[in-house]
């Protein structure tokens, strides 16, 4: 079994006062670490075993599956998938009753005389469904851990105080890669050293029969890692020039931030076309998880480069400066999530520069993407009710909502409104210094610091404003109230006019955006007649008061037939550009359930889609924003 290249291993006596200084209360004290055993040897049977050996004394007690996960945004801990659940103390099953309104406690009483309690437990790993780390996460070839899903713990103690000593067994042969420093290893066991609660579950674990690690930019301290695990071994393939830009964007952050905050970073890369598809911040590492073809295909690389830089900023932006309403002692106290149009729309501005700057991308796909979004947000009108604010406090609500409706409900914008929020920011600053200062500045100041291990520095508003204040003077406070707290008609789109370029619309998508329509399988219309449309003509939503909705259309409808002739995305395409010069409406045939209807669409305009062109009569900013830094 492979060792991970950073093992910390931490000498029993050492391990003794460490947990001597750390052990907290919950009505006695914590005498010894809880123990956390993981048996994923049935992993092909969508199954996990867990037990727990848990400090008690005599009285009543509550055990606690975590609720709230960082970085979720939400109560989406996976309790519907705890199973087998049973208590012991001294050998004899001790009864349980979960809370009838806080369905993640559970309540028992410890007998006299015991001095500890025993949990088993397993967990049924989601074989459909579910939402991020709770959504698919294993196949008969791999397996992505998170410990919160494998744990109870008990009442009364803040996360970062409670000590667990953690093993884990896995299949035979199979390796695996984590942050979490490990002790030991034997006979097929990996023991980790003890840590604590917050600690443990912020460090996931991927695993695997195809596995592989790459350290990038080597001579950096802390040492970084790419630890990638695939369905097949030739999905572990990795062209050098790829590698040289994963090693930049460890340069680039480096430079962009000034400081690191972790004792080493791993990417926690898993390609696969059977597990959930998403990014979740750590403090020492991300999960990642991305098509099975990611490294070996030019265009799904391009498409998900993103998501890698996203990730690894938010270990300064979100875990290390983290909004003081989500910095919450424990994962059963709700998270205020008002400020996430800090946590994760400035994350993803950086993380979007951060992938240009590290070659992930070229300016020009950075520009065409920013396009879209852009150009999407400009002309949903649900954002002249709902204020973006709405959109971060109502996160937990939104993340689950339907596509369809979504430009009239609005969906999570916090993350690209908030990019061209803080693009705005960073023109703001350039302009008010005479290029002098830039967002980079703010970074540094509020980001960087000093070197350190993992560690929390709670903000409020108050604190972003007073330091983008030292970096440039300017009424912060009004711009992000106006963009922030106000409902508009359109999107803050000065960062890009301000910044050299404006947002206007051609006949035909950009190779960007035609490579998103292709990879996603979908027909993009939303900036002609009002909707996107998939493969299969299933109309995903209507944009109220295009031209498609006038006509009727909505939702969830079926596209059958276009003038007359069976429906294809190219035929259809054909529709609009002949409409230019015939006054004749589009006729769509199409199916809403179990009926048919006939619907005319009067739309002359031509094929529209959206790109950013350069306005010579200023500066630009944009290109200036991309270009790597350097020592």
């Amino acid at each position: 079994m492979l060792r991970p290249i950073s093992v910390r291993v931490t000498p029993l006596r050492l391990s003794v006062i460490l947990i001597a200084m750390l052990l907290p209360t919950w009505g006695c004290a914590q005498s010894a670490p809880i123990t956390l055993r993981v048996d994923a040897s049935d992993v092909s049977r969508k199954i996990l075993h867990a037990q727990l050996r848990i400090p008690a004394q005599n009285g009543k007690m509550t055990l606690l599956y975590p609720k709230w996960i960082p970085g979720e945004h939400g109560p989406t801990g996976p309790v519907t998938d705890l199973a087998g659940l049973k208590i012991y103390a001294a050998g004899k099953s001790i009864q349980w009753q979960r809370d009838p309104e806080e369905m993640f406690a559970f309540h028992f009483d410890v007998p006299a005389g015991a001095d500890a309690i025993d949990v088993t437990l397993d967990f049924i790993l989601p074989s459909g469904g579910g939402a991020f780390s709770s959504g698919v996460s294993s196949t008969s070839q791999l397996l992505d851990i998170n410990w919160n899903q494998l744990l109870l713990y008990p009442q009364g103690a803040k996360a970062s105080e409670i000590i667990y000593s953690t093993t884990l067994r896995l299949p035979q042969g199979w390796k695996y890669g984590t942050a979490l420093p490990v002790s030991k290893e034997s006979d097929g066991a990996i023991d980790f050293a003890p840590a604590s609660l917050e600690t443990l579950v912020d460090s996931p674990l991927i695993c695997g029969t195809h596995f592989r690690r790459i350290e990038l930019a080597p001579g950096v301290q802390p040492p970084h890692f790419l630890d990638i695990v695939a369905d097949g071994t030739e999905a572990l393939e990795i062209k050098p020039e790829d590698v040289d830009r994963f090693s930049n964007l460890v340069n680039q952050t480096g430079l962009l931030f000034g400081a690191r905050h972790y004792r080493d970073y791993h990417f926690l890369l898993t390609l696969s076309d059977h597990v959930d598809h998403f990014g979740l911040e750590h403090h020492e590492s991300s999960d990642d998880r991305v098509d099975e073809n990611f490294l070996t295909d030019e265009t799904a690389r391009m498409l998900d480069g993103g998501l890698l830089p996203h990730e690894m900023v938010h270990s300064w932006n979100g875990k290390f400066r983290r909004p003081a309403d989500i910095a919450t002692p424990d994962y059963q106290q709700p998270m205020k999530t008002e400020l996430l149009w800090v946590y994760e729309g400035l994350t993803q501005y950086l993380g979007e520069v951060l992938t240009a700057r590290s070659g992930l991308c070229s300016e020009e796909q950075f520009r065409d993407s920013l396009a879209v979004e852009a150009a999407r947000l400009n002309d949903e009108p649900g954002r002249t009710w709902r204020p973006l604010a709405d959109t971060a406090v109502a996160a937990q609500l939104l993340y689950f909502a339907p596509r369809s409706g979504s430009a009239w409900r609005r969906s999570v914008d916090f993350y690209s409104e908030g990019l061209l929020i803080w693009l705005e920011a960073d023109v703001v600053i350039r302009q008010q210094t005479a290029g002098k200062r830039s967002l980079d500045d703010f970074c540094r100041k509020f980001h960087g610091q000093e070197n350190s291990p993992p560690r929390v520095s709670p903000f409020v508003l108050d604190d972003v404003i007073a330091a983008l204040n030292e970096v440039a003077p300017y009424d912060w406070r009004s711009f992000f109230k106006s963009r922030i707290s106000e409902v508009t008609t359109h999107a803050p789109l000065g960062g890009i006019d301000n910044g050299g370029w404006k947002l206007t619309f051609q006949e035909s998508p950009t190779e960007t955006h035609k490579s998103m329509q292709s990879t996603y399988k979908f027909t993009e219309l939303r900036f002609s007649l009002g909707f996107n449309v998939g493969n299969e003509g299933n109309i995903s939503d209507v944009v109220p008061n295009s031209p498609a909705a006038k006509a009727g259309l909505a939702p969830n409808m079926k596209l059958i037939a276009v003038n007359g002739r069976k429906y294809s995305s190219d035929g259809l395409k054909s529709a609009i550009k002949l409409a230019k010069t015939n006054p004749a409406p589009i006729e769509l045939l199409v199916e809403n359930e179990d009926y048919y209807k006939t619907f005319q669409i009067d739309y002359h305009g031509g094929e529209k889609y959206p790109v950013l062109t350069r306005d010579d009569s200023k500066t630009d900013l944009l290109t200036e924003i991309i270009k790597p830094l350097s020592k």
